[in-house]
């Protein structure tokens, strides 16, 4: 590691004893609220994501929250857990093309600092292909955050989701065409040290439902295409990356990181959401607290422990 400075020290808080990102995620707003229903009230929001916090962060080197229903949560976690703070808005503006970001009006990077994050995260929706002169933008808003991460001594952790104007379906086999190149050229763009981006946290490189021996029906990979694809993602960038779920069941996403190891990425972890709790939202929409609890005690401590062995033989050290 770098010399022991405040963002290293904070950095290190936001890692395991074994030097990796350990994460769990649960900064979602307008995602969480379409699982339990939109007449969740804010208290409901603020008591589901404390559930989250107070069961599994003693198994997470790190929880990342949100300012609007996520301080309860905060003061509920595992001593030994850092906290990562979302700083964007949910969501993005629609009424104008380019899905461009904004950020929380009431805070600061200063101010989230002064509520005890120890690393601050930003969602950046990016088409690397896209000709519209949003990028440029884009890259305006990046060096800004950067500039006052740098500023505050804290880590910053970059969320790129790609996705492009001309393929609506990101899920389907258009979309997995071109997202290698997508998620590889994004990755590369913003590992670029004007931005100060600390920590990359991205997308696996390929649609794993269409590689070979994962795919239910079309298939659109090899295995020894989907591992090349792996391999280069892992060569794009010299900064940290860390993977997210993107939503998928725990077991493919246990899958996946094994498949990446095997294909020799050097990728330092996971900030991992829904693949860990979504079943504790169902349970608390159709059951209420004790059964999400419940759910969080068996099947949720279960993902987390299963990742964590998952993650010893898979992620590498930050160096």
């Amino acid at each position: 590691m770098m010399g022991e400075n405040l963002k290293q020290q904070r950095l290190q808080k936001l890692m395991n004893d074994s030097g990796y990102f350990s994460a769990l995620a649960i900064d979602q707003r307008g995602a969480l609220k379409r699982m339990m229903g939109q007449e969740t009230t804010t208290e409901q929001m603020e008591a589901f994501k404390t559930l989250v916090s107070s069961e599994l962060t003693k198994y997470a080197s790190a929880i990342l929250l949100d300012p609007e229903y996520g301080w309860p949560a905060a003061a509920a976690k595992d001593a030994g857990c850092g906290l990562l703070v979302a700083y964007e808005k949910t969501g993005y503006d629609t009424s104008e093309k380019g899905r461009f970001p904004s950020l929380l009006p009431e805070w600061s990077v200063k101010r989230l600092v002064e509520k005890g994050a120890d690393g601050i995260k930003v969602l950046l929706y990016h088409d690397i292909d896209d000709e519209s002169g949003i990028n440029e933008k884009k890259d305006v808003f990046i060096e800004r955050i950067g500039s006052e991460c740098q500023a505050e001594e804290i880590p910053f952790f970059l969320e790129i989701i790609t996705y492009s104007e001309e393929i609506e379906d990101v899920k389907g086999a258009a979309y997995a065409k071109v997202k290698p190149q997508k998620v590889i050229s994004s990755m590369k763009h913003y590992a670029d040290p004007r931005f100060n981006v600390d920590v990359l946290k991205v997308e696996v490189p390929v649609t794993m439902g269409f590689v070979e021996g994962y795919a239910d029906g079309e298939v659109l990979y090899t295995k020894e295409e989907a591992a090349a694809y792996f391999k280069e993602q892992s060569e794009a960038t010299n900064i940290p990356y860390i993977f997210l779920s993107a939503g998928v069941s725990a077991q493919l996403f246990q899958d996946t990181l094994v498949f990446a190891k095997e294909a020799g990425a050097k990728f330092h972890g996971v900030l991992c959401g829904r693949a860990t709790w979504s079943g504790a939202a169902d349970a608390y929409k159709e059951s209420g607290e004790s059964a999400a609890v419940q759910w969080l005690q068996d099947t949720g401590k279960a993902n987390i422990t299963e990742l964590n062995g998952v993650l010893e033989k898979t992620a590498s050290a930050v160096e």
